[in-house]
């Protein structure tokens, strides 16, 4: 058992892991689940406590526009950024992978994201949109936080999504940098489901609704910190 406030367990350090409070969407499944599978979890906007956590989880749902203006609220595209360029592990969750890439365009108008990925996220070109419900993903070898669940569905609910992505695409062969790890789904064509890039790894689907499989991608993700 964990001392209170320590985040020790059985001697062993909790790692410690912040999900980004901007005052948008419910994130409590989150932040439970993240409990359930080994980390110590505070649910907060403060910068020195989001800069300092072993892990930075970005969650959101809705607009792309609105998630970018509380995300700014709160200075957390320079918490972000601050993290990636140390480093520092931060995982985006469904509109908070949609952030990370250049743009965002809704009914025509154009918001800019942080910029952490060449790309557009754009509405699905699908006869039933949200997508919403279980679904299978294309993993590529190499995985981490697929591991173990390459083969299971995950929980999808979104109307956009990043249909294409070309960081890394024109490394060298012998080049040390490490190409992007990209995931992919299917809904009236390919869309991008996950990507582990150094760092910075995100999710279209949501974890924390996705039962046992996304259990173990959360904790894959946990113990990678």
């Amino acid at each position: 058992m964990s001392e209170p406030g320590t985040g020790e367990t059985s001697g062993v350090r909790r790692p410690s892991v912040v999900v980004l409070d901007y005052g948008f969407g419910n994130v409590r499944s989150a932040v439970r689940a993240l409990e359930r599978v080994g980390a110590d979890v505070e649910l907060t906007a403060d910068r020195a406590a989001a800069q300092d956590a072993d892990g930075l989880v970005v969650p959101g749902v809705g607009a792309f526009a609105a998630v970018m203006a509380g995300l700014r609220g709160v200075r957390g595209d320079e918490i972000v950024g601050r993290r990636l360029a140390g480093g520092r592990p931060v995982l985006g969750i469904c509109v908070g992978m949609q952030v990370m890439f250049e743009q965002g365009d809704e009914h025509g108008t154009l918001t800019d994201g942080l910029g952490e990925w060449a790309g557009l996220v754009d509405r699905l070109e699908a006869d039933v949109v949200p997508h919403m419900g279980w679904d299978t993903v294309d993993v590529p070898e190499d995985s981490v936080l697929f591991r173990g669940v390459e083969d299971e569905r995950f929980y999808f609910v979104h109307s956009y999504a990043a249909r294409s992505f070309t960081t890394g695409q024109d490394l060298p062969a012998d080049s040390p940098v490490r190409r992007p790890l990209v995931t992919w789904s299917d809904h009236g064509g390919r869309f991008v489901a996950a990507v582990e890039n150094g760092p910075l790894s995100a999710t279209q689907f949501h974890p924390e609704k996705s039962g046992d499989a996304g259990a173990t991608l959360l904790e894959n993700w946990v113990r990678s910190l």
